[in-house]
C-alpha cells in the first residue's frame, strides 16, 4: 500500500537560504517537529549521510532515520528515504525553484511505504491524517524559518534602518 503527498509553497526568502537549511540537517531540529540525535557523517549534507531523530511526546522516543540519496547542488534537489516507526518508509524528493532574488518555491513530495498485509492497512488508517499534514506542516516550518533568517539578514536590516 502507497500514499503520495506533494505540498508545495511559496517562500519568500532567497532559494540559499532554504537550501542552506536543508543541507544542514544538525539544525533541522530547530524548525521541524524532530529531535536530532545523530548526523553520521557529521557535517554539511552529502550522498549516503543518515540523519537520527525522535519524533513525538519526549517520553515515547518514535525513532525516525533519514538518509540522503541524491544532492543536486546546481538544480538545489534532494532526494531522501525515510524509515519511520512500524515499518512505514518514505521517499522525500524535494526541489527548490528561484522566482527571483528573494523568493523560491519550494516542492516537497513524499511518497509513504506501508508494510504489506493487514499490518500496512493497520498503519495506513491510523496515520491517513497524517499523511498529508505531516507534511504540510514541514513545509510551513521550513517557510517560517527560511523567512525568519531572511529578515534577520544584515541587508534587509540596513535597508530598514537607511528609510527604504
Amino acid at each position: 500500500m502507497n500514499y503520495a503527498s506533494c505540498p508545495t509553497g511559496i517562500v519568500n526568502a532567497p532559494v540559499e537560504v532554504v537550501w542552506t537549511l536543508l543541507t544542514r540537517p544538525e539544525g533541522w531540529g530547530d524548525f521541524y517537529d524532530v529531535r536530532i540525535t545523530a548526523v553520521d557523517p557529521a557535517g554539511p549534507a552529502v550522498v549516503g549521510q543518515t540523519v537520527f531523530a525522535e519524533s513525538g511526546p519526549q517520553f515515547l522516543h518514535l525513532k525516525l532515520q533519514f538518509r540522503f540519496v541524491e544532492i543536486d547542488a546546481l538544480n538545489y534537489k534532494l532526494e531522501l528515504d525515510a524509515r519511520l516507526p512500524f515499518g512505514v518508509t518514505v521517499r522525500e524528493d524535494l526541489t527548490c525553484v528561484p522566482l527571483g532574488q528573494k523568493q523560491c518555491r519550494v516542492n516537497y513530495n513524499c511518497g509513504f511505504g506501508f508494510p504489506t498485509g493487514w499490518r500496512g492497512a493497520v498503519m495506513h488508517f491510523f496515520m491517513r491524517r497524517e499523511l498529508d499534514s505531516g507534511p504540510a506542516d514541514s513545509l510551513t516550518r521550513l517557510q517560517r524559518e527560511a523567512e525568519r533568517l531572511h529578515a534577520m539578514s544584515p541587508s534587509v536590516s540596513s535597508a530598514r534602518n537607511a528609510g527604504f
